[in-house]
């Protein structure tokens, strides 16, 4: 279990970051260079190059190599290790909802009594 945890931090880690999880919605539209991942953002190549590294360190991104260049792709495993540990959790948030939408009832209902 220990070596899944350190996984998922990795993996959470790496989604912690607005450029990084841009740089995931890129490619979730199919393969990219790391130039073509550079153009939308205002920072330096060395700079996203590090945001790469980091996506392909927690495995979200695999870099393959065609020729002279080296496109990078969406890795969704991790994406789904993501989604099976947050599933655990979903019991709790439902609850809330049911909890929150009966107190919602109960409000539209004591609006009614005091319109009549």
């Amino acid at each position: 279990m220990r070596d899944e945890d350190d996984k998922l931090s990795q993996i959470f880690a790496a989604l912690a970051n607005s450029t990084r999880r841009a740089i995931l919605a890129r490619l979730a539209e199919g393969e990219a260079t790391v130039n073509e991942l550079a153009e939308p953002f205002n920072m330096s190549l060395p700079a996203i190059s590090k945001h790469i590294k980091i996506l392909e360190r927690a495995g979200l991104i695999i870099k393959g190599q065609k020729a002279q260049y080296r496109p990078c792709t969406l890795s969704v495993t991790p994406l789904k290790e993501v989604s099976k540990w947050t599933e655990q959790y979903r019991h709790i948030w439902e609850a809330s909802f049911d909890r929150m939408g009966d107190y919602i009832n109960q409000l539209n209902l004591k609006e009614k009594k005091n319109d009549q």
